[in-house]
């Protein structure tokens, strides 16, 4: 029996639906022509979200060992900002394929969560491949993440309530700190991992016929993004955990995690 969409799901998504059939498909490894068209597409979609003000944005540098400033954009709750007792924060980490998008196009969906759920959001505008290959993009992000804890007093956070979140290869990127916080023994360890519809498996690259012509997200749009992160070994043995979570052999030690896996319902909700 074929896939279809709920009708009732299909009525509240079209507008949507529409504007990704729209979007021309690049051929694979196209990284330029993706980029454009995703950020075209997400960017003009983000900006019809509702307007937060109640949220206060900073932006905070942090310097790698090869002198590059990692951006991380702080959010917090104005009614928030002078509490008495420290509380938990997100490390948040940006979609794109690997390949493309910003905090800044994020920003009004960030500005959504720590409005509604009162959380400090810290989001790291990492750096995109093919530019910048592994592991750079996941580095600048535990790069972050240490900035983080090493700044718990300042930013009045507990540092046994921190969180990673992340959607697409954001997803796949916050699975990867989660592994590398385990690996390399940061205390106090992560609290939890929250994914929605994470990016996790460079193995995932033979397409589906029944889900294709319902994917936003194509398989030749994830071969190119795999390829361009992780180059000529996208599949092959020998990739690490820390470049493809799900190669990760060990459960043991690492955060509990919420996987969301409906990217359009995320959406949806997003803009209600």
């Amino acid at each position: 029996m074929p896939l279809s969409y709920d009708p009732e799901y299909l009525k509240a998504a079209e507008p949507l639906l529409d504007a990704v059939a729209s979007v021309p498909k690049p051929a694979v490894g196209d990284t330029a022509n993706r980029r454009a068209g995703f950020e075209a597409l997400l960017g003009s979609t983000f900006q019809n979200f509702p307007d937060i003000h109640d949220v206060e944005r900073s932006i905070h540098h942090v310097q790698d060992k090869n002198g590059h400033q990692v951006p991380i954009h702080r959010f917090i709750k104005k009614s928030n900002e002078n509490s008495a007792q420290p509380g938990p924060s997100i490390l948040h980490i940006h979609g794109g394929g690997y390949i493309c998008l910003s905090v800044d196009l994020y920003s009004k969906n960030i500005q959504t969560f720590a409005s509604t759920s009162g959380v400090q959001i810290f989001s790291v505008d990492y750096r995109v491949a093919p530019e910048f290959k592994f592991p750079v993009s996941v580095e600048d992000c535990y790069l972050g993440l240490q900035w983080v804890q090493e700044n718990t007093k300042e930013f009045n956070v507990d540092p046994s309530r921190i969180a990673v979140m992340g959607d697409s290869a954001g997803g796949g990127l916050a699975a990867a700190v989660a592994i590398m916080a385990r690996d390399r023994g940061l205390s106090p360890p992560l609290a939890k991992q929250i994914l929605f519809y994470p990016m996790l498996d460079d193995r995932n690259i033979v397409p589906k016929t029944t889900i294709e012509p319902f994917a936003s997200w194509n398989n030749v749009d994830n071969i190119t993004g795999r390829s361009a992160y992780i180059g000529d070994s996208v599949g092959k043995d020998g990739v690490s955990s820390h470049a493809a979570p799900s190669r990760v052999d060990k459960m043991d030690g690492l955060a509990p995690a919420y996987i969301e896996t409906d990217l359009h319902r995320h959406i949806l909700c997003w803009r209600t």
